[in-house]
């Protein structure tokens, strides 16, 4: 009779043991708000959440154990995704990256990532592959260090993703040498551009109103910054544009800015160009990457930067970023 009761209580706590999880629950709040939403995606997933008028939010979501892309309608983060978690996120859109924050179950491979994605973004800089090659070798080979202690230092993530970070690393070399090895070739390929007239762009819309032409620009230097709101290098580039712009303000240069969104994204251009304060010249190229200017300058990758003399003669089809510090050289040569 004993061992009947002793069954029947074991079997009454198991069942009243809470069941796993078979979902991920999300929440957080946002501080200054980009859109009414965010989406959570992968390449073969999608689930958009609503965000309140206070910046809340909370949803569930049932996922595939992995990496996922947190999208607010104008910059992204990524976080690390399973059933059974349940994440609370806390970020101010104003300093994305660097105020993202994961506390909860499940919570330390996501803050992980978002630590490595500052640290990634202060040593991937523009300045890295202006580097002579012995310097990019010694450069890159202080990355991977850097970048082996931290992964060491966590070894407590998911073990999926660090065995996938482990292996990532051994790649990392040969994968940046590549590409600085094409960012030389690209180089050489630019410089048949020296020297000759620019292909022109007439008539694009001007964000101030009406259209401009390049040569409405003529008897400056024009430093022109081909991008789109969606692209992420882009966006981090501004900072450092508008450090530059003023700082030749009133110079024989002018600064422009020729966005090549989709005119399904005609809005968002306008709206990001007065949210983050734009300044210069801000136009809005009229086929996006099919424009004859995109075209002529066999631009496949943005942001991409051009230096235009007072003539309308190119001084370099691939200039410097405005964070490169090759861009202040170029501009002291010229004495502008």
């Amino acid at each position: 009779m004993k061992k009947i009761l002793f069954l029947a209580l074991t079997t009454a706590f198991i069942a009243c043991e809470d069941a796993p999880k078979d979902y991920a629950t999300l929440s957080g709040k946002i501080t200054d708000k980009n859109s009414d939403s965010l989406v959570v995606r992968t390449r073969t997933y999608s689930k958009t959440i609503k965000v309140n008028e206070d910046g809340t939010f909370s949803d569930t979501l049932k996922v595939a154990a992995g990496v996922y892309n947190i999208y607010d309608g104008t910059e992204a983060t990524n976080m690390f995704l399973k059933n059974g978690f349940d994440i609370n996120i806390t970020l101010d859109t104003k300093r994305f990256d660097e105020t993202v924050k994961y506390t909860g179950v499940g919570a330390e491979t996501s803050n992980y990532l978002a630590k490595k994605a500052l640290m990634q973004e202060e040593m991937f800089t523009s300045a890295l592959f202006d580097l002579e090659e012995e310097a990019f070798k010694n450069k890159v080979t202080e990355i991977e260090t850097k970048l082996s202690e931290f992964i060491e230092a966590n070894k407590t993530i998911d073990s999926a993703i660090y065995a996938s970070e482990k292996a990532g690393l051994e790649k990392l070399n040969e994968g940046l040498l590549g590409a600085y090895s094409q960012q030389k070739q690209r180089t050489t390929q630019m410089s048949e551009f020296i020297g000759k007239p620019s292909p022109e762009f007439v008539d694009y819309e001007n964000h101030k109103g009406g259209t401009t032409s390049l040569a409405d620009l003529k008897g400056k230097y024009v430093y022109i910054d081909v991008w789109a709101t969606w692209c992420g290098p882009c966006k981090k580039e501004i900072p450092s544009l508008k450090k530059v712009e003023k700082q030749y303000h009133g110079k024989n240069i002018e600064f422009v800015s020729i966005s090549i969104d989709t005119p399904k994204d005609h809005g968002k251009w306008k709206e990001m160009v007065n949210d983050k304060a734009l300044g210069g010249v801000q136009l809005f190229a009229d086929n996006n990457w099919k424009s004859q200017f995109v075209q002529d300058y066999k631009i496949q990758g943005i942001p991409r930067f051009i230096l235009i003399d007072p003539a309308g003669n190119i001084v370099n089809a691939d200039a410097p970023r405005p964070s490169s510090p090759k861009l202040i050289e170029l501009f002291t040569s010229l004495e502008i």
